[in-house]
């Protein structure tokens, strides 16, 4: 019932910008967060960056400096900014959804990842 389109993955130069999008559709009571998580080859899926519904946002260490979220007043729609991108940024990118599709039941949803890949 939920769908999480994501959109913007490729590849880049290192030093580069890059921006991720995704929207979510489909039978949504309510969102609780929207958050893009990342996963290198041989390593644990990690957080980027999260919102949550009060506006509130979370940035990795990694990131932090380099890489902006954004969303729309419904949180249907959230876009990670990163710019000067390292190799290390490399992996796959997953759009996460925390919400309910009825009053009382709550799930986290993931979209099928894009894939980020910084060359040097």
């Amino acid at each position: 019932q939920v769908q999480l389109a994501e959109s913007g993955g490729g590849l880049v130069q290192a030093g580069q910008s890059l921006r991720l999008s995704c929207v979510a559709s489909g039978s949504i009571f309510r969102i609780v967060s929207m958050a893009w998580y990342r996963q290198a080859p041989g390593r644990q899926r990690e957080l980027v960056a999260s919102i949550n519904a009060g506006g509130g946002t979370n940035y990795a260490d990694s990131v932090k400096g380099r890489c902006t979220l954004s969303r729309n007043s419904a949180m249907t729609s959230v876009s990670l900014l990163m710019s000067s991108l390292k190799a290390e940024d490399t992996a796959t990118y997953y759009c996460n959804m925390r919400g309910y599709l009825n009053p009382t039941n709550w799930d986290d949803y993931w979209g099928q990842g894009t894939q980020v890949t910084v060359s040097s």
